[in-house]
């Protein structure tokens, strides 16, 4: 015995049109997570490096001796709890932070240039940065204690900028594949209007018509959503393997040095299964809903 025919062709044009739809706007949100989660963990690895590490700055001035100063500040900060290594940048390194600005060949004797003292931070919840700005101050002339807050703080903006931007781009991808579907639904069911119709007058539920459509929607969002996912892992996957390896791509190479990679991470593809799932429930859920609203029309 032959299985009956579904309401809506399996095969139509119109349906290969939404899979191809869907595949797309799934691979765009994919891309959208893959990339605020990148720029996040990014973020996320600055802020904490830079929470590990202060920096201890001493200003000249006329009559100072600097080098007894750089001695006592290192001194005051090996006696802070949670304090590591503390070293001052050398003349050589001094130099070449200047060098960009100021060119090559300084001479760091006769310019009034701050000398550096870095202080790493081993354990944070030990480490008292009021202490040792208060210690600094007292015993070290013309020093001043550098937490790097502000470099921190522009970072947690940026990364919530990055993220709200990141879930603006995902709701017009989400919406505009909501309505790619509702168009999609009320042309299978123009071009299937006597079934429809003949089926609701002689007495079936509307549920029972709505749910031969919602199955139908879902496959399509269900296999739109898988190719668009797939092609984004590949995406991810290719980017990782160029980010491993010296490709001698100038953009890739800023890339990393920025990033510090380009793997998404398990957090990327946990987050483009959760894509592909809810674009299989927002396909076959907006289909069920527009379906209705169509029955409702007719009586």
């Amino acid at each position: 015995m032959r299985p009956p025919a579904p309401i809506v062709p399996p095969q139509a044009v119109a349906g290969r049109a939404l899979t191809l739809v869907v595949a797309i706007m799934s691979f765009l949100a994919c891309l959208t997570v893959g990339a605020v989660t990148v720029i996040h963990e990014a973020a996320t690895d600055w802020s904490n490096d830079l929470v590990r590490e202060v920096t201890i700055q001493i200003r000249p001035a006329q009559g100072l001796d600097m080098l007894r100063e750089i001695d006592k500040a290192i001194e005051v900060a090996e006696r802070q709890p949670g304090v590591g290594r503390v070293a001052a940048l050398s003349d050589d390194q001094t130099r070449a932070l200047l060098q960009p600005w100021l060119g090559a060949g300084l001479d760091l004797d006769t310019l009034p240039v701050p000398r550096l003292v870095q202080v790493a931070v081993d354990d944070v919840t030990a480490f008292d940065l009021g202490a040792l700005r208060q210690a600094v101050s007292d015993e070290v002339a013309g020093a001043s204690v550098d937490d790097h807050s502000n470099w921190t703080d522009r970072l947690a903006a940026m990364a919530n900028a990055v993220v709200l931007a990141g879930i603006a781009i995902l709701a017009l991808v989400l919406g505009s594949m909501v309505l790619s579907v509702v168009f999609a639904t009320r042309a299978a069911m123009a071009g299937n209007k006597d079934v429809v119709e003949v089926l609701h007058f002689v007495g079936a539920e509307d549920s029972f018509v709505a749910r031969e459509f919602q199955r139908h929607f879902l496959l399509l969002g269900l296999k739109g959503g898988i190719a668009g996912g797939v092609c984004a892992i590949v995406v991810f996957v290719v980017l990782g393997l160029l980010a491993d390896e010296a490709t001698g791509f100038a953009a890739m190479e800023q890339a990393m040095a920025l990033f510090g990679g380009a793997s998404v991470g398990v957090a990327g593809y946990l987050g483009v299964l959760a894509i592909i799932f809810l674009v299989t429930i927002l396909t076959a859920a907006t289909s069920r809903l527009a379906v209705r609203a169509h029955l409702r029309r007719i009586d």
